[in-house]
């Protein structure tokens, strides 16, 4: 069994990750296949009944075994992997467990059972919307969205009564798909198809971000083995970096290491990889939830690789097909690694990109290195999709280093070597 070829169904497959998921020790026993790309489950409005019979019927026309379905993107794909798994019996979380961490105001009302390391928070009914008893500033966001789209920072009544209007015409872009698998769900009594389309509003928490990476195994048992710094911008909430490992004090990557365990088994996760982001907030030593995660991040991965040797990809295939994850602890090549986000916070209209040459000039340079032009050529960098509300992303730079003042100097030098034509708005 061991020796034979083993088919991997990946949803949303894109060709950096193969190239990830092509560095895996056991990759000769692994074939993997893309199920729908990622612009057919995450361009535009989502269609989680459309995107799931598409699905099934590209496996039901498979010449040959399915050994596992895994999926490293946010909704639809978290949500469908465990759907597609139970129906043709493989290993893989429920899919009540996944929705108790992607439905925002849920995963709070598990994670208050235990722990108090979260804001306060309240629900929002957007068809007949209540100021929440919560002082200002507090966030407003959907209970299910991706990346910062339609989270608002409230500051008065009057701001949350235009978040509330902007939200309510724009919700249903993922909130409808929401619904309709809140609707395949035995619900407890708090939860109902309804907040779907629902916001929660949380206090606003401040501090150092970080990630916890981990997996659960088939027995329910969780594991976090790496924690990530996330370092923005300075003086804005835009992404700078992500870091690993962390360079915060053990005691509290342990401590946060700590929760996240007791958050997954309290959900109820297994066979299955997780991630949950925190702040902390240094002077008063707090640590708050911001958001837990059923899967792992994909932009993590290139660091672990870089650090431990594999990607953590490494926990998500062997998870999917039964087995111990194996994953490895600095056997990499790198003691410090880094996804970089190169930003620009004005509007321009983007007269050229980096070309070919240019970025394999980084590459022999610093070899290893993954560059991601994400800006288009020939366009405004507003019409990008997928950016948070402050800036907007020319590249995403992911190298390693011997220490952090390398990891600088490195992107520094990839900076220089990729060069944006852009003209900014008037």
């Amino acid at each position: 069994m061991m020796n034979s070829i083993e088919n991997v169904f990946v949803l949303g497959l894109d060709d950096r990750n193969l190239a990830l998921l092509h560095d895996l020790p056991h990759l000769r026993q692994y074939r993997f296949h893309s199920l729908l790309s990622k612009d057919e489950l995450m361009g535009g409005e989502v269609a989680l009944a459309e995107d799931l019979e598409k699905a099934q019927e590209k496996l039901d026309a498979f010449d040959g075994s399915i050994d596992a379905i895994i999926g490293y993107w946010d909704f639809p794909v978290s949500s469908m992997v465990p759907i597609l798994c139970e129906r043709y019996g493989l290993p893989g979380p429920s899919l009540q467990s996944v929705v108790k961490c992607e439905n925002k105001y849920w995963s709070r009302l598990e994670q208050q059972e235990v722990t108090d390391a979260h804001p306060s928070f309240a629900l929002v009914d957007l068809e007949n919307p209540e100021l929440p008893d919560l002082e200002f500033p507090f966030w407003l966001k959907p209970v299910k969205s991706f990346s910062s789209t339609l989270a608002f920072r409230i500051d008065s009544a009057e701001e949350f009564e235009r978040a509330v209007e902007e939200t309510r015409g724009e919700i249903g872009m993922v909130g409808g798909a929401f619904e309709y698998l809140l609707s395949m769900l035995d619900l407890p009594p708090q939860i109902d198809e309804r907040t779907g389309q629902m916001c929660v509003a949380e206090e606003e928490v401040q501090g150092r971000q970080l990630t916890v990476e981990g997996y659960s195994d088939a027995h329910g048992e969780p594991n976090a083995y790496g924690v990530i710094d996330s370092i923005c911008y300075e003086g804005t909430p835009s992404f700078l970096r992500y870091q690993y490992p962390s360079n915060l004090p053990q005691e509290v990557a342990d401590r946060a290491c700590d929760i996240s365990v007791r958050v997954i088994r309290q959900i109820g996760l297994s066979s299955s990889t997780f991630n949950i982001e925190f702040f902390w907030n240094p002077d008063r030593d707090v640590l708050n939830i911001l958001e837990v995660n059923p899967r792992l991040s994909q932009s993590h991965a290139p660091l672990f690789e870089f650090v431990d040797g594999v990607p953590n990809y490494q926990s998500m295939v062997r998870l999917a097909l039964g087995r111990d994850p194996e994953q490895p602890s600095r056997q990499g090549e790198h003691a410090v690694a880094a996804k970089w986000y190169y930003r620009t916070f004005k509007n321009a209209f983007v007269r050229s990109v980096p070309s070919e040459e240019d970025v394999a000039r980084v590459r022999e340079e610093m070899p290893g290195t993954i560059v991601d032009v994400v800006a288009n050529e020939g366009g405004w960098l507003s019409d990008l999709s997928a950016q948070d509300s402050y800036s907007y992303e020319l590249a995403a730079i992911y190298l390693g280093g011997s220490d952090e003042e390398d990891l600088l100097a490195r992107y520094n030098r990839a900076v220089e070597l990729l060069p944006f034509e852009l003209e900014e708005q008037g």
